[in-house]
């Protein structure tokens, strides 16, 4: 709705003088102003377009536009829920910078899915040999889990959760989408195992087969 006017002065204007130019000004305004219908008709162009009833709505008022012309914003409030399980599957290697401080105490953890910021981690986490032998682990796959992401960085940090072996084979690679995803791999408790038939092989009974609907 803002339309910024840009005009040439030159001598020719200076000769007809101000009026000469506000009067150009106010045709190239009239080409570009908004129909307002029946509400009004503007008329001037003192900075703000007034209309002939001083108590209706200025030609300017949003209110009028078109929804094509609204441009509608909104922020963030509240988070209601974290979705993702900040856990990522992916590489580690040593930080481009040897000469830094932060060399000798983190390595960069880069995700698989690039949709997840790259990771500081402490060497710590990393396996003993890692510093001496990061060729080693460049086709291992690690989990590691974000603790935190300050505003000011492009780099999150985290934890190495543990190593899942080398990529590309089938254990590693499932064992990384299901702890992305936070799905509980683990085995059964035994009191989950006794809620199941102990008499092996099960067979369903004839009593229970003759009031339920076989949809095998």
């Amino acid at each position: 709705p803002d339309v910024i006017i840009e005009a040439q002065f030159d001598d020719n204007d200076a000769e007809h003088g101000q009026d000469h130019l506000q009067d150009m000004l106010a045709d190239d305004i009239k080409k570009f102003s908004l129909d307002t219908g029946e509400k009004g008709k503007a008329v001037g162009i003192s900075g703000v377009h007034r209309t002939k009833q001083d108590d209706g709505p200025k030609v300017n008022d949003p209110r009028l536009l078109p929804d094509e012309f609204l441009q509608r914003t909104a922020k963030v409030v509240y988070i209601l829920e974290k979705k993702h399980s900040r856990a990522a599957t992916g590489f580690i290697k040593l930080l481009a910078d040897r000469s830094s401080e932060l060399f000798k105490r983190c390595a960069m953890f880069s995700p698989v899915d690039h949709r997840v910021p790259r990771v500081y981690v402490p060497l710590a986490d990393c396996p003993p040999d890692f510093v001496t032998k990061p060729e080693d682990y460049s086709h291992m796959l690690f989990i590691c889990r974000i603790v935190d992401w300050k505003e000011d960085s492009n780099f999150a940090t985290g934890q190495l959760a543990k190593s899942l072996g080398q990529a590309g084979e089938i254990e590693p690679e499932t064992e990384g989408i299901l702890m992305e995803y936070g799905v509980d791999f683990s085995d059964f408790p035994p009191e989950a195992l006794e809620c199941l038939p102990q008499s092996l092989p099960w067979v369903i009974s004839p009593g229970e087969l003759a009031k339920r609907k076989d949809l095998r």
